[in-house]
């Protein structure tokens, strides 16, 4: 009895100290059943989510209910918190992380064969000799041909662990002959920079197209090639781009800025501010930057856009920007499904945010960016909408403007004829790439004497070759295409896709800067610096 009397205070502080713990729990607005809930708020989803489980009359997939309760969630924060479901996560990761495991070729069923359009560069197809117009007919003896093989289950197939191999039966209908061959899966790049060439003697272009993790080393790469063959000046192409990861374009940034120039700044709910700054290591400090924008470049493009306008450094070229300057951070859900949740904002050195308002909620939101085009914003600089409370300087005394985007030095007009609503509708059903690769794949030879330069410099596509395709479009559309006024615009994207089938990404991208306007603009004010000088 001694003994145990010895370990009553201990028990009695125990005891207490449950009971102050339990205490800080309790809800007294809540029923009995309910005192142990951490948080009685957040536990209604969860009672609901139950009862439907278990006393629903009809049977229901909860996640799928999980699912739109989140959306549903998130669509009341702002236009940028996103859910992803566990499905979506892999693929969507890949692309931000800038490649994939693989065997390493873009291809598409053509007539129930598993064809090459071409083997991705820096891929292990490429480096076995697989070519365009190769047919994979089976893999690891397995035959993957015929109705039943779905793209998905194809992929499935070809895609395995890094380092594991698969034995491939390749029948190459060009020398009308099959043969097998064994690629060792490896990582193949999802590139992020579609171009990086010279334009002039030393005016170099790289075209960017997304913000993923390999994207400084890809640019880094390219703007290393183009000094050694004497850039000096460099338009760097952003149109299009949606962003990406922040800290890469901080690290793009730094290329152009000297030591200590602020680059950007973000600031949380709490008001916690982080800068970053310019380092040392810029490889392009002296030379002469021209930034190409539109409407659709976004978050980390108006992050470097911003910097460099802010920094009195460089011009940039275009249309008003997307307007996006929220940062999100992705966190895990659990269930294989994640979460990207804005957690700041991003500022430009002179203090302006660039985010449009969401005030009056997210339909309005997006409303707002297709105003644009109705309101005239797109072809005329003067249509652009600024707010005079919003109005900032730069150092060098250049009035800028917060609010909705970054507004252009030199403002260039949208191109009408080559953004037209038809033959934007033809690229996104993707019917082209198809039509190309089945006009290739009819006789490869005829292209076999062309080098890159010579196709870009000489091929044209003939109206017979258009009207080929035209037949071909309207065969399989639901309602007769009519675009006999864009013939032009067409037959230069038939040849840029021709060019990106035979050579790769750069060559379409070569193809289509032929008579860009905004490339146009960099190149006079290039050549007009130049003679300044």
């Amino acid at each position: 009895m001694k003994a145990f009397n010895k370990y009553i205070p201990l028990l009695i502080g125990i005891a207490i100290a449950l009971g102050i713990f339990i205490g800080g729990k309790l809800n007294f607005t809540d029923k009995s059943d309910r005192l142990f809930t951490t948080n009685s708020k957040k536990d209604k989803l969860n009672r609901l989510i139950d009862y439907i489980d278990h006393e629903y009359v009809d049977d229901i997939n909860t996640d799928s209910i999980v699912d739109v309760t989140v959306n549903g969630i998130l669509s009341n924060l702002d236009p940028h918190s996103t859910y992803i479901p566990s499905e979506n996560l892999e693929e969507i990761a890949e692309s931000m992380k800038g490649d994939f495991v693989g065997i390493g070729v873009s291809f598409y069923t053509y007539k129930d064969t598993v064809t090459v359009i071409r083997p991705l560069e820096g891929g292990p197809s490429i480096k076995v000799g697989i070519k365009g117009g190769d047919r994979i007919i089976e893999a690891d003896g397995q035959e993957i041909y015929g109705a039943q093989w779905r793209n998905d289950s194809i992929i499935s197939r070809l895609k395995g662990e890094k380092g594991s191999k698969v034995k491939l039966t390749i029948y190459r209908p060009l020398e009308d002959k099959t043969f097998e061959v064994k690629i060792m899966r490896n990582d193949v790049p999802i590139k992020s920079v579609d171009a990086a060439y010279m334009l002039e003697d030393n005016l170099g272009y790289i075209k960017i197209n997304r913000f993923a993790e390999s994207t400084y080393k890809e640019f880094k790469k390219g703007l290393n090639k183009l000094i050694d063959k004497g850039a000096n000046k460099l338009i760097l192409d952003l149109t299009d781009n949606p962003g990406g990861f922040l800290e890469i374009a901080e690290q793009i940034t730094d290329e152009f800025l000297e030591e200590d120039k602020l680059i950007v700044f973000t600031k949380n709910r709490k008001g916690r501010i982080e800068k970053t700054f310019a380092s040392n290591r810029g490889d392009f400090e002296d030379g002469e930057i021209y930034v190409l924008v539109n409407e659709n470049s976004a978050s980390a493009s108006e992050v470097i856009a911003g910097a460099l306008q802010d920094n009195d450094k460089g011009t940039i070229i275009g249309r008003r920007t997307y307007g996006k300057g929220l940062v999100q951070r992705e966190m895990a859900l659990g269930d294989g499904s994640a979460v990207r949740l804005t957690v700041s904002r991003y500022y430009t050195p002179t203090g302006r945010s660039i985010q449009r308002s969401y005030e009056n909620g997210n339909k309005d939101y997006y409303h707002d960016y297709f105003e644009r085009k109705d309101n005239g914003e797109l072809s005329s600089a003067s249509n652009i909408k600024v707010d005079d409370s919003l109005k900032f300087t730069t150092p060098k005394g250049k009035t800028v403007y917060g609010g909705g985007g970054i507004i252009p030095d030199e403002f260039v007009p949208i191109d009408l004829k080559m953004n037209n609503e038809t033959v934007g509708r033809i690229l996104a059903s993707g019917i082209m790439n198809y039509f190309v690769f089945e006009f290739l794949d009819k006789d490869r030879r005829q292209f076999a004497s062309f080098s890159e330069e010579d196709f870009i410099n000489t091929y044209n596509v003939s109206d017979k070759t258009l009207q080929d395709f035209s037949d071909y479009l309207n065969e399989r559309a639901r309602h007769k295409i009519i675009f006999v006024a864009y013939n032009d615009e067409v037959k230069l994207y038939l040849k840029a896709i021709l060019a990106e089938q035979l050579f790769g990404t750069e060559a379409y991208s070569r193809v289509l800067n032929t008579n860009n306007p905004m490339i146009n603009r960099a190149k006079a004010l290039a050549k007009h610096s130049q003679l300044i000088n």
